[in-house]
């Protein structure tokens, strides 16, 4: 039996992997239990952490740190390579809003604390200890501390308070933020199936009688010319006849055209052509080839590796093969196919045309999607090296005698989102399967937690069950679900945020990856993360400045 006990509690390599992947299978499996339909999933790693941690459960401290880190970079970077395909449309559409929301969290969290100190003569340290766990933000709590020891380089136990404070609050943020999560979507979750197509669809396809004379005789080629804005003719119906236009190919008056755009583009183009027919082309159930007898759609995968970062219109297939690439299909999402679109390994293109013609090209594009298990590692492992020395950069703030740093989570989430969106303009293939993204995703933040628990489990208890630690208790879930009630009540009911985008927006602003798994569970789509990384940089980055000015400020 000697030989257990040393398995388990003498630190090892061995004991270290036992018991972080015994913490990790307890508390996922816990995780399934739901409570009125709501479980805290993956969360619950944490808690299991923290009980290991409390009965004297340890392994070496740097193996500890590593996994906790390792597992938090790996968790943020991979959620940049997936949302990072969408995120500057996402960024162009309604990010400024989501990010001005964030900016404003972050403000009342930092005047609420601030009224906290003076209202109940918790030191500004353990206050501000108290924030970083409520927003588990652990560079924030990290950018505290280094401020403290600036402010007085000998109060090594103001330093070790605000750490304990982050621990106590920490499980409260968690919770804080999911509590808020829910009460949300009772209130704004009435339309997410209505919604849900929007998320999943950025196209509309729409049947335009030709009735304005402007157009009569043009080309395509100069209709669209002077216009800024982005659509694709699929097919035009001329006496009854379809065929597949090309640039040259002339309107006429009467001709009936199927065109691609986005939804808001639909009154612009009934403005160049003419009225909209009736006709619903945007159900699910259309059978695209069952619409004439000459012309079949198909989906054409895009795995040849040349054909990364490729204009679609440089390739000019509608010439070369008599065929119309009507939509592309990025990460679940459909985009309009410009000419300017940029194609990506993975990309799934909807092809209008003969048989023949599309076959053909479908060897240029590849469409062997076998290709796609593969997985592509060198972009994963050059992404971590760029996210990592990013995060190192110290950047310096006029009028602050410390430099900032993004650190561990915002160095990588911002190079993971810019190798998702421009990484194939390099010819680097950064497309994983989305199964592969979850599976990567997924293990990350269950060994973040599991790490997290186990540092802060050995007081944590004793300092929980005290009158200062429940006062402590209290504080810490006033900070995680006030200002977060507050600012999702004032998107949802003033500024019309859907409840996806804005479950995923808090969660960002507060930096809880946790919350967002659960954000995740309760939607389809990823619109959830895709917020969440439109404005975590930002709120990271912010949070981690305000920090230490509050502390430089009024300590």
């Amino acid at each position: 039996m000697d030989y257990i006990q040393e398995i388990f509690f003498e630190p090892s390599v061995i004991q270290a992997v036992i018991v972080l992947s015994l913490v990790c299978a307890i508390g996922l499996y816990l995780g399934r239990i739901k409570f009125r339909g709501i479980s805290l999933g993956v969360t619950f790693v944490f808690f299991i952490g923290i009980l290991a941690g409390h009965f004297g459960l340890k392994i070496n401290s740097d193996m500890l740190d590593f996994a906790q880190n390792f597992g938090l970079i790996i968790f943020v970077y991979t959620l940049g390579l997936q949302v990072g395909p969408g995120f500057f449309s996402s960024l162009k559409k309604g990010g400024v809003k989501l990010n001005l929301l964030s900016m404003a969290l972050v403000a009342i969290g930092l005047v609420f604390t601030l009224v906290l100190s003076w209202t109940t003569g918790i030191s500004l340290s353990d206050m501000m200890g108290l924030l970083s766990g409520s927003v588990t933000n652990t560079p924030m709590l990290g950018a505290a501390q280094q401020a403290m020891l600036q402010i007085s380089p000998d109060d090594s136990e103001g330093v070790a308070r605000m750490a304990l404070a982050c621990a106590v609050a920490y499980p409260l943020g968690v919770i804080g933020v999911i509590i808020a999560i829910i009460i949300l979507r009772k209130m704004f979750d009435k339309d997410a199936g209505k919604n849900l197509r929007n998320l999943e669809d950025k196209t509309y396809v729409g049947e335009y009688h030709v009735s304005n004379p402007a157009v009569y005789g043009k080309t395509i080629k100069d209709i669209m010319m002077p216009l800024d804005m982005h659509f694709v003719i699929s097919r035009v119906w001329h006496d009854g006849r379809v065929s597949i236009p090309a640039s040259d190919t002339k309107i006429q008056k009467n001709d009936h055209l199927l065109i691609i755009s986005g939804k808001g583009e639909v009154d612009s183009i009934k403005t160049i052509f003419g009225e909209q027919d009736e006709t619903d082309w945007n159900r699910p159930d259309i059978d695209w080839n069952a619409i004439d007898s000459l012309l079949v759609s198909r989906h054409v995968l895009v795995t040849n590796s040349k054909m990364d970062g490729i204009k679609l219109g440089s390739l000019r297939l509608r010439n070369a093969y008599g065929i119309n690439i009507t939509r592309v299909n990025r990460a679940g999402i459909n985009l309009v196919a410009s000419p300017s679109l940029r194609l990506q390994t993975g990309d799934k293109l909807t092809i209008v045309g003969e048989t023949k013609a599309i076959d053909n090209c479908s060897k240029i594009l590849g469409n062997e999607a076998k290709e796609l298990n593969n997985p592509n590692l060198i972009a994963i492992f050059i992404g971590l090296v760029l996210g990592l020395l990013l995060g190192s950069v110290p950047f310096m703030i006029p009028g602050m005698s410390m430099p900032i740093k993004l650190g561990l989570a915002g160095g990588p989430i911002i190079v993971g989102i810019l190798m998702g969106a421009f990484g194939s303009r390099f010819h680097l293939t950064t497309y994983t399967t989305q199964s592969a993204n979850l599976m990567l995703r997924q293990f990350g933040i269950t060994t973040y937690l599991a790490g997290l628990g186990l540092a802060s489990g050995e007081h944590f208890f004793e300092t929980v069950f005290c009158m200062e630690g429940l006062l402590w208790i209290v504080l810490g879930l006033a900070l995680a679900l006030i200002p977060v009630l507050a600012v999702g009540i004032i998107a949802g009911r003033f500024f019309k945020v859907d409840y996806a985008r804005n479950a995923g927006m808090l969660c960002g602003s507060m930096a809880n990856p946790m919350a967002l798994n659960y954000a995740n569970s309760t939607v389809k789509g990823d619109e959830p993360s895709v917020a969440y990384a439109t404005v975590y940089p930002l709120a990271i980055f912010v949070r981690v400045i305000t920090a230490q000015l509050v502390l430089i400020l009024f300590s």
